[in-house]
C-alpha cells in the first residue's frame, strides 16, 4: 500500500472510533507523517531506535500480539508458520517472548523491521495505547535528530576536573550505601528475603492529568483497590500511560525542557522508598540517570529530627553534609554552581512534621543563606533555590493536598501489581510454582484478599500467611483466612508462635506495642522516634534486648537516621491491627473513650482499626490468639459488638449509602451471622442506586446478605457493575425478594451470574427488574432463561422493556414460560423489537397448561394488527 493509501486508511479507521474531534485530528496528523518519516532511517538507524524503545514497545504488543502478527501476515511479511510460532512462545514466556519476537524481527531484512512499526502505527488506530502514541510522536518529531537525542540522553555529564575525586567519592558513598540498605532489607523484611529486591519494584503508571481529591473518608487500602479494579475492567494500557523510572526525568514529547519538579504517589507499601533506593543504586552503578553528576536523597521523616532548638535553620550545604558526611569540602560549593546537573530526592512528605508553605514571600535564593529545613525543601520546588535542578518527592496521596501541584511538572503514581505480577510473586515466593499457583488460585476466590493483592506489601503479608496454611498437611490444616481480620491474626499467630520462648512478658510488650500503635493512628503518625514515642510507651529498654530480634523485628522496621533510630511498622494495617489488639489485652479499659472517638471522628483514620475490634469480637479468632497472646477481654468483645449493631442499625436504615457500606464492611468481619440477622432484618430494603461499588463491595454486600438469609429489597439501579461485581454478589442476590438492576448498563457476560441466583437451591427472587439494560440483547436473555427453566426459580415478575431484544429471544423466553416450574406471572417487553415472528413464537407456548403469566406488556414492539388476534385467543386478561 502506498503512504498516502496507508494514511487514508488510518484517517477512516480513527472516524468510526466515536472519539472526539480533537482527538481524531491530534491522530490523523501524527499517522500522516508517521509512515513517511519511519522511511527516513536507515536500517541500522532504524535498528538501534528499535533496540532503545524494546521494553516499551514489548509493553504495547503484548496486549494483544495477535492483532500485530495478523496484520504482518496477512500483508505476507510474516507466514502462518512464523506467526503462529511467535504466538506460542508469547504464551509460554509472556514478555520475555515478546522482547525475543521484536529481537527476531530485528534479525530479518529492513522491510520486515518497517513492517513492524507500520503494524503498530495501524494498530494504534484500534487500540488508542498512551505508550504508543508517545513513541510515535517521539520518532514523528525527532525525525533525523532522534538518534542523536537517544544518543546524548545515554551519554553521562561531564565531570569537571576539580571535583572529580569528590564525584567518585560521593558514588562510592551511594553504592555502598544502597547496597547496605539492599542487604539490612533481605534480612529485616521477609518479603524481600522470600522474592528479592528487584521482584519487589513495581510498575508506574503516569495519568494525564492530576484532577483527584483525596479525602481520607475511605483507607488508602479499599480507595487504591477501588482504582485498581476499575483500571484493569477499562483496559489500563489504553488509559493509562506507563512510564519507566528513568522515564521520570525525560522530556515529553514536543516539550524543550526536561521535567524539574516530579512528584511520585502511591500508597502505604506500594514501593516508593525500593523505588528511591533503586534510582540511587543505579545511578551509582552508572547504568542509569548519568545525566545527573550528583545525586542526593534524603527522608522527610529525617528532615523532622533537624528542626530542633539548637540549630533551627541552615545552609543548603550544612543540610547536604549532616546526611552525607563525606561531602564536607569546599569542593561542595562548586558542585552547587552547576544546578542542572543535580538531583533532590526527597522520599515520604506523609511523614513530615512540617507544612512546605508555598504562600510565603521570603524564600531562600542563596545556598549560603540560613533558613529552617523546611523553606529549603520550599525553595527547591518553588525553584528560588539553585534554579534548573531537579527535585523528585514521594508521597502518599493523602499528603498531595500539602503540595502545590500547579508548580509540579510531572506526576506519577504507583499502582502496584497487576494480575500476572501477582501470580509471579506469588511463585516467587513459595519458591514452588505449583503450590504457589494454589494459593493464588485461593486469593483469586476471595475478593478482599485479591484486591489487597495489588500492593507488595499486602502480597507478603499474604504470602507469609498462606505458604504455612499451604504447607501443612492438609488433614492437619485449619480454615484458609477469608476476612482482613483472619488474615492479620494467622500473620501474628505464626510470628508469636516462631518466637514464643524469647520473652517471659510477651503479653506486656504486646500491649505496649498495641498502646503506641493506638497512640499513632489517633494522631496519624507513622514513624515512631527511639527517645521520644518508644521510650515514652516503655519499649525502649525492649529494644536493646535480643528480643528486637525476633519478634519485633518482623513487625517493626528500624532505621538508623542521623543521631537517632527510628521505629516503623512494615505497614500501616499491622499498626492498625495491633492497636485494635491493644484493646482486647489490656484489662485497663479505655474502650468506652475509644467507642466515643470512633462515634465523634469524620476523617476515617479509625477506618480499618474499627473492622480489626469487630472481626476480633469473634470466638473463633480469640481462641486461636489466646493459645498464644493470653486470655482476650470478654467484656471488650460484648461492648464492640453492642456498639456495632447499634451503629449499623442507623446506617442502614438512613440515607447516606457510603455509610451503610462502611458498617456492611464491620458486619463481614464479624462473621457473626446472627448478629447480622439481628441487624438486618427481613423487611429492609438495601438502596444503593447511582453508587460507585467495587468488585471488594460487592463480595462484602453478597456476603452479609446471604448471612440475613432474606432481604426484601436491594436497589442497584443506576449503578455501574462490573462482571466481577455481579458475580461477587450472586450469593446476596439469591436471598433478596426484590432487585432493581434498571439502567445498569449490563451486558449478556452479566447474566450467567443472574441466572445462577435464580436457579440456585433456595432462591428467594421473586422480582427482577432490568429495565433499559440495552446492551443485554437477545443473548443475556437467553442465558437468564436457563435460569427461569430451573425447578428452583420462584420468579414471579420481570421487567425487561428497553433491552434491545429482538425475536431472536423469543424461542428461549417461550420455553421458559411453558416450562413446568415456570412461577412468572408477569413480564414486560416493552419498548423492544420483537415483531410478530417473535409474537407469534411467545402465543406457540403460552397455550401451555404450565404457563401461569397473568400479565404481560408488549407496547412499542413493532407489532401490526395481525399478532392481536394470537394474543386473544390465549390470554384471559387483558394485554397490558
Amino acid at each position: 500500500m502506498s503512504e498516502d493509501g496507508l494514511c487514508e486508511k488510518f484517517v477512516s479507521m480513527i472516524s468510526i472510533k466515536g472519539r472526539s474531534e480533537k482527538d481524531i485530528a491530534a491522530l490523523s496528523g501524527l499517522t500522516h507523517k508517521f509512515p513517511k518519516v519511519i522511511q527516513t532511517f536507515s536500517h541500522e538507524d532504524l535498528l538501534k531506535i528499535t533496540e532503545f524503545y524494546k521494553p516499551h514497545l514489548a509493553y504495547v504488543i503484548e496486549y494483544d500480539i495477535t492483532s500485530i502478527l495478523q496484520n504482518l501476515a496477512t500483508k505476507n511479511i510474516l507466514t502462518n508458520d512464523e506467526a503462529k510460532r511467535f504466538k506460542a512462545k508469547e504464551e509460554r514466556e509472556g514478555r520475555a517472548g515478546v522482547e525475543s519476537f521484536i529481537s527476531d524481527i530485528m534479525k530479518m531484512d529492513s522491510v520486515v523491521l518497517v513492517s513492524l512499526w507500520e503494524a503498530l502505527a495501524e494498530e494504534l488506530v484500534r487500540f488508542p495505547s498512551p505508550n504508543m502514541t508517545r513513541i510515535l510522536k517521539e520518532v514523528t518529531e525527532g525525525g533525523p535528530d532522534l538518534l542523536m537525542n537517544i544518543q546524548a540522553s545515554l551519554q553521562p555529564t561531564p565531570i569537571d576536573a576539580r571535583i572529580k575525586g569528590l564525584h567518585d567519592t560521593h558514588r562510592g558513598g551511594v553504592s555502598e550505601s544502597t547496597r547496605t540498605l539492599e542487604d539490612q532489607a533481605s534480612v529485616g523484611d521477609p518479603c524481600t528475603r522470600a522474592v528479592g529486591f528487584e521482584t519487589r519494584y513495581t510498575e508506574l503508571m503516569v495519568f494525564k492529568q492530576f484532577k483527584r481529591t483525596y479525602s481520607e473518608r475511605l483507607h488508602e487500602l479499599e480507595k487504591t483497590g477501588r482504582t485498581h479494579a476499575e483500571l484493569i475492567e477499562e483496559r489500563t494500557k489504553e488509559k493509562c500511560e506507563r512510564i519507566w523510572t528513568e522515564q521520570l526525568f525525560s522530556k515529553n514529547p514536543g516539550s524543550e525542557t526536561d521535567p524539574h519538579i516530579i512528584v511520585v504517589s502511591g500508597v502505604a507499601g506500594i514501593g516508593k522508598t525500593t523505588m528511591v533506593q533503586k534510582i540511587m543504586f543505579d545511578w551509582a552503578r552508572g547504568t542509569q540517570y548519568q545525566r545527573f553528576a550528583f545525586v542526593f536523597m534524603f527522608k522527610f521523616r529525617e528532615l523532622n529530627l533537624l528542626h530542633t532548638e539548637t540549630e533551627p535553620q541552615m545552609f543548603l550545604t550544612r543540610l547536604i553534609v549532616r546526611h552525607y558526611k563525606y561531602l564536607n569540602d569546599p569542593r561542595l560549593t562548586e558542585i552547587l554552581k552547576k544546578p542542572e546537573s543535580l538531583l533532590f530526592i526527597i522520599d515520604g512528605l506523609d511523614e513530615f512534621k512540617h507544612k512546605l508553605d508555598f504562600t510565603q514571600e521570603k524564600l531562600c535564593s542563596n545556598p549560603d543563606d540560613y533558613f529552617p529545613v523546611h523553606t529549603l525543601v520550599t525553595s527547591l520546588v518553588r525553584r528560588t533555590l539553585l534554579k534548573g535542578c531537579t527535585v523528585l518527592i514521594t508521597t502518599r496521596p493523602t499528603a498531595l493536598e500539602t503540595l502545590d501541584m500547579e508548580r509540579v511538572d510531572r506526576f506519577a503514581e504507583i499502582l502496584g501489581f497487576f494480575p500476572e505480577q501477582r501470580l509471579m510473586y506469588f511463585k516467587k515466593f513459595f519458591g514452588d510454582a505449583d503450590q504457589g499457583s494454589e494459593a493464588f488460585q485461593y486469593v483469586e476466590e476471595n475478593a478482599i484478599l485479591y484486591t489487597m493483592c495489588f500492593n507488595p506489601s499486602y502480597c507478603w503479608i499474604i504470602c507469609s500467611v498462606l505458604k504455612s496454611h499451604f504447607m501443612t498437611p492438609e488433614e492437619e490444616r485449619g480454615a484458609a483466612p477469608r476476612t482482613v481480620t483472619e488474615l492479620f491474626v494467622m500473620f501474628l499467630h505464626n510470628i508469636l508462635t516462631k518466637h514464643k520462648r524469647e520473652a517471659n512478658d510477651q503479653r506486656e510488650i504486646l500491649v505496649k506495642l498495641g498502646k503506641m500503635a493506638y497512640y499513632g493512628v489517633v494522631n496519624k503518625t507513622l514513624v515512631f522516634y527511639d527517645k521520644m514515642e518508644m521510650s515514652t510507651f516503655g519499649l525502649q529498654p525492649v529494644l536493646s534486648s535480643p528480643f528486637i530480634s525476633g519478634f519485633l523485628k518482623e513487625i517493626l522496621q528500624r532505621e538508623s537516621t542521623l543521631e537517632h533510630t527510628t521505629y516503623t511498622f512494615y505497614h500501616l494495617t499491622i499498626q492498625e491491627f495491633m492497636a485494635a489488639c491493644s484493646f482486647y489485652l489490656s484489662s485497663s479499659g479505655g474502650i468506652e473513650e475509644l467507642l466515643e472517638k470512633l462515634d465523634s471522628c469524620e476523617d476515617g483514620r479509625f477506618e480499618i482499626l474499627t473492622r480489626f475490634l469487630a472481626g476480633l469480637a469473634r470466638y473463633s479468632v480469640f481462641k486461636t490468639l489466646e493459645e498464644v497472646m493470653g486470655e482476650f477481654e470478654r467484656k471488650t468483645a460484648k461492648q464492640i459488638l453492642e456498639w456495632v449493631k447499634k451503629k449499623a442499625e442507623e446506617a442502614l436504615r438512613g440515607r447516606d449509602k457510603s455509610e451503610a457500606l462502611r458498617v456492611c464492611q464491620w458486619l463481614y468481619e464479624t462473621q457473626n451471622k446472627r448478629l447480622i440477622r439481628d441487624t438486618i432484618g427481613k423487611d429492609l430494603k438495601m438502596d444503593f442506586r447511582r453508587t460507585t461499588l467495587s468488585p471488594l463491595d460487592c463480595a462484602v454486600l453478597g456476603s452479609v446478605i446471604s448471612c440475613c438469609g432474606e432481604l426484601e429489597e436491594l436497589n442497584l439501579s443506576e449503578t455501574n457493575l462490573t462482571p466481577e461485581c455481579m458475580m461477587r454478589l450472586a450469593p446476596g442476590l439469591i436471598c433478596c425478594r426484590r432487585v432493581n438492576l434498571r439502567y445498569c448498563d449490563l451486558t449478556s457476560t452479566y447474566c450467567s451470574a443472574l441466572s445462577s441466583a435464580l436457579s440456585a437451591p433456595h432462591s428467594r427472587l421473586t422480582e427482577l427488574d432490568l429495565w433499559k439494560n440495552k446492551n443485554m440483547e437477545d443473548s443475556g436473555v437467553n442465558q437468564l432463561c436457563e435460569g427461569l427453566r430451573s425447578e428452583n426459580c420462584k420468579l414471579e415478575k420481570l421487567n425487561l422493556s428497553e433491552c434491545h431484544l429482538t425475536s431472536r429471544c423469543s424461542s428461549a423466553l417461550s420455553s421458559a414460560l411453558s416450562s413446568p416450574h415456570s412461577q412468572l406471572t408477569e413480564l414486560n417487553l416493552s419498548n423492544n423489537n420483537m415483531e410478530d415472528l417473535g409474537v407469534d413464537q411467545l402465543c406457540e407456548r403460552l397455550r401451555s397448561e404450565n404457563c401461569k403469566l397473568e400479565k404481560l406488556n408488549l407496547s412499542d414492539c413493532g407489532l401490526t394488527s395481525r399478532c392481536c388476534s394470537a394474543l386473544s385467543s390465549v390470554l384471559s386478561s387483558p394485554i397490558s
